[in-house]
């Protein structure tokens, strides 16, 4: 009898490399191994706060949430990291500014799944490794004043990486999934819940509301045991529009039908646009263009965009990554979704900055 094989698989499927049986360390003693700085400690919990107050409509100031679409190099993210903490520095009254920390990459079907999988991106799979080096990356970003953004995709990584967290996503393909809206219930940061690939937002919208709500599911507790975990609910939840298969959704239209659903829902009618994916057509050459068009609204006085995601890195474009070949790659260009460079982020930063500033003019 001919075995079945899945048609979704290539003919000659390449061997996965499969570590020995290793343990992870607990919670709390990676979080022990590797602690936040008082500056790192101090910087999350402001910034959550700050960016609550924003997503409220209690702060005027808008959020900006950029850097590379997944880290894979930590001394070019830290490169990175060095130049935003100024920029967010000369333009904290205008701007709150996060910078992405992306170690877990999504994948529709394979590929490298991101930093805290496969750290030495060869194909061992290292993940004890991995977990500790994206904690330490968090830990030193924060404690440069900066705080950290990244998206929550495997349930069992945050109770290793959430205290050095700011603000959360999660992404388009699991905002349907009630384990990711659990999940956000019990996190103390504001989490942003993506539309789904075809541009969607209704799913988004369920998923703020489901996950304000008190949850009760499995999970793990400090001590890595598995546990009844009982959430309080997120008050901060909120949409985040990427575009779809069905192209951008970041037009005045489009951004009015989902502050409408928002209300419809007794939600606050704030979310945050991101500039890549569907909404740039995957190409970072148009990243600027939608920034810009949001910032020339915000200076018109548009209110429910609250902030905006840029994919930023030094470099500008992508690079293939050939597992265990890193001596090919280019310094700071991102191994996955194509960026733009510190130039343009560094300019359209300072226009939306601008753009607050021409607002809060109008307005008084």
């Amino acid at each position: 009898m001919t075995p079945f094989r899945s048609a979704s698989l290539a003919p000659n499927p390449p061997a996965l490399s499969v570590p020995a049986p290793a343990q992870l360390p607990t919670p709390d003693a990676l979080r022990a191994q590797i602690p936040l700085s008082v500056l790192a400690k101090k910087t999350t919990a402001l910034a959550r706060r700050d960016i609550a107050r924003v997503l409220t409509g209690h702060d005027d100031r808008m959020i900006v949430i950029t850097g590379p679409c997944s880290v894979h190099d930590p001394d070019a993210a830290l490169g990175y990291a060095e130049r935003l903490s100024a920029l967010a520095a000369e333009t904290r009254d205008q701007l709150i500014v996060v910078m992405r920390v992306y170690v877990e990459k999504p994948r529709t079907r394979v590929g490298w799944k991101g930093l805290l999988s496969d750290p030495r991106l060869d194909g061992s799979h290292d993940l004890p490794s991995g977990l500790g080096l994206a904690r330490g990356l968090m830990a030193q970003v924060a404690g440069m004043g900066l705080p950290v953004a990244c998206e929550f995709l495997d349930p069992l990584v945050p109770p290793y990486l959430a205290d050095a967290v700011a603000w959360g996503a999660i992404g388009a393909r699991t905002v349907q999934s009630q384990v990711h809206r659990q999940l956000a219930s019990g996190l103390g940061m504001p989490i942003g819940f993506k539309n789904t690939t075809d541009g969607g937002v209704g799913d988004a919208v369920d998923a703020v509301v489901a996950a304000s709500r008190p949850h009760v599911h499995p999970g793990i507790d400090g001590a890595g045991r598995a546990a009844v975990v009982a959430t309080p609910g997120n008050p901060h939840g909120h949409v985040v529009l990427r575009g779809g298969s069905d192209g951008p959704n970041y037009g005045p239209e489009q951004v009015a039908a989902a502050l409408r659903a928002l209300a419809a829902a007794g939600l606050p009618q704030r979310l945050i646009v991101d500039a890549s994916h569907g909404n740039s057509n995957k190409d970072h050459e148009r990243q600027p263009l939608v920034v810009g068009d949001i910032a020339e609204r915000t200076a018109a006085g548009e209110q429910g965009i609250a902030g905006v995601m840029i994919e930023s890195f030094l470099a500008a474009g992508r690079q293939d990554l050939e597992l265990g070949r890193t001596g090919r790659l280019v310094y700071g260009q991102s191994v996955t979704d194509a960026c733009v460079d510190w130039a343009t982020t560094a300019r359209v930063i300072d226009d939306l900055a601008a753009a607050i500033d021409t607002r809060r003019a109008s307005t008084t």
